[in-house]
């Protein structure tokens, strides 16, 4: 395996981690508006993800400076094409960013209240937006030779297709799923047993969305590899979703973030050799080998990441560690500005 191959695989488990992380507290944000009541109980679902929120964003950036030092053709050409939607989702993380931080800083209701709604929709816009990325990537964009070099010739609504769309909905009902089942599993009391009943509403619409994104995947650009890791996908799916019944929260975050790990392999393997399909014609495809950096930057980058990546994940998991302890109301102080964000 060359070094260009075991680098999309590193970005792929990257992304992966990404998205297990981030997408519970996508889909935590979300639920403040769906499943909490009050006040109290919105603060709960906040400081369940307080202590990780920052953390779990390390993993974007680290996908996209791998991605920007390993294939910066593919970089270059996603950042261009994909500008308005990746922009509106960088606002939105950076909006959100400050309204945990802000929202406690004043007790009045209103200034609470305002930093609460940015904290739903900067998570339900994103979760929303990666899905609908992710899905032309896969699909294709339309890409040609200008000159010398392959540029991205489309437009915004060029990526506002069908397939991309329900690769939206697909991510942000995995998302919201994930949050409803780590609620679950991070609370006590009354919100905690509709946080489970809610995962379970949740995951049946995402069942039947996501079998129709990946179904629709696999039959266009699918192999026996992607097949395999479809049906991984589905049935981490169906066991999170009989797990969460059965009360076992546990066990469906954890098949919650199998689904979603095998939906992103699904995902990449569908996609490679490519990085960047044409959809005008394959031979303008930006690829593993077209794309990526000098074989010695590559190996440069593999010696800095044997060595960091294993510091970040015992930090990072000694974090929630740390922060394992259940949470509820009576957790919560009578001043509304009491509880740091983090």
């Amino acid at each position: 395996m060359e070094l260009h191959d075991v680098w999309f695989v590193l970005i792929a488990v990257l992304w992966t981690g990404y998205f297990f992380l981030e997408g519970f507290d996508f889909g935590v944000g979300v639920l403040t508006k769906l499943l909490a009541r009050d006040r109290a109980e919105k603060r709960v679902l906040i400081n369940t993800i307080g202590p990780v929120w920052d953390g779990n964003e390390v993993w974007l950036l680290t996908a996209g400076g791998a991605t920007f030092a390993a294939f910066p053709e593919w970089y270059a050409t996603l950042f261009s094409g994909f500008y308005l939607p990746l922009l509106l989702i960088l606002v939105c993380l950076i909006v959100r960013g400050v309204a945990f931080e802000y929202r406690a800083k004043r007790p009045e209701e209103n200034w609470q209240r305002n930093w609460e709604q940015a904290i739903f929709w900067t998570s339900l816009v994103p979760a929303f937006l990666w899905g609908v990325a992710f899905g032309n990537i896969v699909r294709g964009v339309r890409i040609e030779k200008v000159g010398g070099s392959l540029e991205y010739v489309g437009n915004f609504w060029d990526l506002l297709n069908p397939y991309a769309l329900l690769g939206g909905l697909v991510t942000l009902t995995l998302f919201t799923f994930h949050g409803a089942v780590f609620a679950s599993l991070k609370t006590v009391g009354d919100i905690r047993v509709r946080a489970r009943a809610l995962a379970l509403k949740l995951g049946l619409v995402t069942a039947v969305l996501a079998l129709g994104f990946l179904g629709w995947t696999q039959l266009d650009t699918g192999d026996a590899w992607s097949l395999a890791a479809m049906l991984v996908a589905v049935v981490s799916l169906v066991g999170a979703i009989g797990a969460i019944r059965a009360g076992r929260e546990g066990w469906s975050f954890a098949l919650s973030g199998v689904t979603i790990a095998a939906a992103v392999a699904m995902l990449f393997l569908a996609l490679f050799p490519n990085v960047m399909p044409s959809s005008l014609d394959p031979a303008w495809s930006l690829t593993v080998t077209n794309a990526s950096s000098s074989p010695y930057t590559l190996k440069i980058m593999t010696w800095c990441a044997a060595v960091a990546t294993p510091l970040v994940l015992l930090y990072q998991s000694w974090t929630y560690w740390v922060f394992r302890k259940r949470i509820g109301t009576q957790h919560i102080a009578t001043q509304h500005g009491a509880e740091p964000a983090h």
